[in-house]
């Protein structure tokens, strides 16, 4: 190919470039762009290598190592400095030959050469770099020069000197190891990244063991640091180490030595990445209550319990969703402001823009003849009415199931109930599936389905957290999650349930709580639990409850004269109701008469009752407290740690 001599100024900057990306550490951005042809042939690239290095006597490489930054001479300062010693021609050859060798390793991947066929080209590479740093750290203190003195221009002091930044960075073939999380760390020939925070230090005379934790797993990593095989800026940031300072460790994973893990990370390099004072770190090496650690709950994460939570409940998240998406629902995404109260209970938070800090300011309601009446007129509000937060996606959900057929939501919602209790929370995710032409035998089936799949992922994937939770949480908690995936569920009608509790309670009503059981009471949790847990020492469904303890949207039962409503709760050990579902009311003549006796604005609900108007149909749906199950599958006892940052009564930090 012939080139044009205006064509070749572009070449080596081309060359350069490709120069500046081989020697720049990986953990910085190229300085240079540069663009190839998708058609360019690996002859054509070594060709390109071939300039790279005819380049160099006329555009030389200056590296600053304190601040890994790469500068450009000009041929003027290159012509200045021509009395440099014979290290600097040694430099300058090493250079052209990673040009030359980035350039062949670039080509050959670009023409699909395997990674085994590659590795010895790498080698060779890293080689050359490491050659390289060695040339010039050598020459960091060059001899006296008889050439007239440049201008004296300020440098940047070593990393390690700069009071405001105390982090050193990698250099070399360390900068550029690939990162492994620990969950994944196994025996390898390859220099890898391990990145996370401290857990404990032991130094000894010969070397150090370091245990570090990414987060991704229960157990970590055992960094083990030998000090003859460390450079200096490594050796003095062991002695920096403290626990809970972050750190990026570089070596090899190797077969653990010791017995209670079975890789190690033999390291090369360690650098600390933020430090963290020992003497006020609240996490100190020792156990701390659960109370304790959510007055910090923006460190708790960092505790084995709370992590282990985490990691479940994401897994958890992603199985529901895995789970509805494989039986063919569609997600849907409702709001969280509305004016409709899903529960008719009247417990929900206010949204509002007025100024409710200037009492005098708020505009009054008033009556048709204008009069004033008491309370606020929120006509004037941000939305034109009374908005709060939701207390359930269901309603949302059901407009939907109208239309797209089975679907469900997974969002926050909230209540504000003044409950002080291990069970409660201002603010919880909900799972709420609504499936059209369903009964409630449907939505039990489907309850039943989902938390056998979803329990089952995490028994499979979670199995060094479930084990941590049975060692020093509940013992007997692998048991109960297996029996809950294995054993079908048990479907008892609520009058059966009130008999099975009146017998029981009789035998010594001063054992319980809340002796007094009757149809229409609503089971409390020592209820729920003895059903589960000792009666039938299996996950129950309880149904057909009375119509006075239920929502108003429930569907009434023919059979009984609508004493009762088509309402289902799952009662699990450990826990109590898990699950609360219902066979949705579908006659729009019964819906308004329920909505009346209950006071509920019918002209609120205008929208939901169209859904009775245009193309009705038997549908039926389920709400599962997300916070619930992580509790449940955990084996914690307060809901308040099953959730990041948990709100309830009095508490709103972080």
């Amino acid at each position: 190919m012939t080139t044009s001599t205006s064509a070749r100024p572009r070449q080596r900057i081309m060359a350069s470039a490709f120069l500046l990306a081989a020697l720049r550490p990986a953990s910085r951005a190229a300085a240079f762009s540069f663009s190839r042809s998708s058609s360019s042939s690996y002859a054509a690239q070594r060709s390109l290598a071939s300039q790279t290095a005819s380049c160099l006597p006329q555009l030389s490489l200056g590296l600053s190592h304190t601040t890994s930054s790469v500068r450009l001479f000009s041929t003027t300062e290159q012509d200045a400095a021509a009395s440099d010693t014979t290290k600097s021609d040694e430099i300058s050859t090493v250079e052209s030959q990673i040009a030359a060798k980035g350039l062949e390793v670039r080509a050959l991947k670009e023409n699909g050469i395997t990674k085994p066929e590659l590795a010895p080209h790498i080698q060779e590479l890293l080689a050359l770099k490491a050659k390289l740093e060695e040339l010039t750290t050598e020459k960091a203190s060059p001899a006296p020069s008889s050439a007239p003195p440049k201008k004296e221009t300020k440098k940047n002091p070593p990393t390690n000197a700069i009071k405001s930044s105390p982090v050193a960075e990698l250099s070399g073939s360390a900068a550029s190891a690939r990162r492994v999380k620990t969950v994944n760390a196994q025996v390898s020939d390859e220099q890898v990244s391990i990145k996370g925070w401290v857990r404990t230090v032991r130094k000894q005379k010969t070397l150090a063991f370091v245990e570090v934790n990414d987060g991704s797993s229960m157990s970590g990593i055992q960094c083990v640091l030998p000090f003859d095989g460390l450079d200096e800026v490594s050796l003095k940031e062991i002695d920096k180490l403290t626990t809970g300072c972050s750190i990026n460790a570089v070596g090899q994973i190797i077969e653990s030595q010791g017995g209670k893990q079975s890789v190690e990370l033999s390291a090369t390099s360690l650098r600390i990445v933020g430090t963290c004072p020992g003497e006020t770190y609240p996490l100190a090496k020792k156990r701390h209550s659960l109370e304790y650690l959510r007055t910090i709950a923006h460190l708790r994460p960092r505790t084995n319990t709370i992590a282990a939570v985490s990691r479940v409940r994401s897994t958890l998240a992603g199985s529901v969703h895995a789970f509805f998406q494989k039986e063919g629902f569609n997600y849907v995404q409702t709001p969280l402001i509305t004016a409709s109260d899903c529960e008719g209970a009247g417990e929900m938070f206010r949204v509002t823009t007025l100024d409710t800090d200037n009492v005098d300011s708020l505009p009054r309601a008033k009556d048709e003849d204008g009069k004033t009446l008491p309370g606020v007129d929120y006509g004037e509000d941000f939305f034109g009415k009374a908005a709060f937060l939701t207390v359930s996606g269901q309603l949302g959900g059901e407009t939907y199931a109208s239309a797209l057929g089975d679907v469900y939501t997974f969002g926050p919602t909230f209540r504000a109930e003044n409950s002080q209790t291990a069970r409660h929370l201002a603010e919880f995710w909900m799972v709420e599936p609504e499936m059209a032409f369903a009964d409630l035998t449907s939505a039990m089936d489907n309850a039943e389905a989902m938390l056998k799949s979803v329990v089952g992922v995490v028994l499979d994937e979670c199995d060094e957290d479930l084990t941590f939770f049975a060692k020093f949480v509940d013992k007997g908690l692998k048991e109960r999650l297996n029996k809950l995936v294995n054993k079908p569920f048990v479907r008892l009608p609520y009058r059966d349930a009130i008999g099975y509790l009146q017998e029981e309670i009789a035998k010594d009503p001063s054992k319980w709580q809340f002796p007094e059981v009757e149809f229409g009471t609503d089971l409390s949790t020592e209820h729920e639990r003895w059903l589960a847990e000792t009666k039938f020492e299996s996950a129950v469904f309880v149904y057909n409850y009375p119509k006075s303890i239920k929502a108003f949207y429930m569907r009434d039962n023919d059979e009984d004269g609508g004493e009762t409503v088509n309402a289902m709760d799952l009662l699990v050990p450990g826990v109590g109701e898990l699950v609360g579902g219902s066979q949705r009311e579908e006659r729009l003549d019964v819906l308004v008469e329920k909505m009346e006796e209950l006071g509920l604005d019918v002209e609120d609900y205008w929208w939901y009752l169209d859904l009775r108007r245009f193309g009705s149909v038997p549908h039926s749906g389920y709400g599962l407290g997300f916070e619930r199950l992580v509790t449940y599958v955990c084996g914690i006892e307060n809901i308040r740690d099953a959730i990041a940052y948990p709100r309830y009564p009095g508490n709103a930090e972080f």
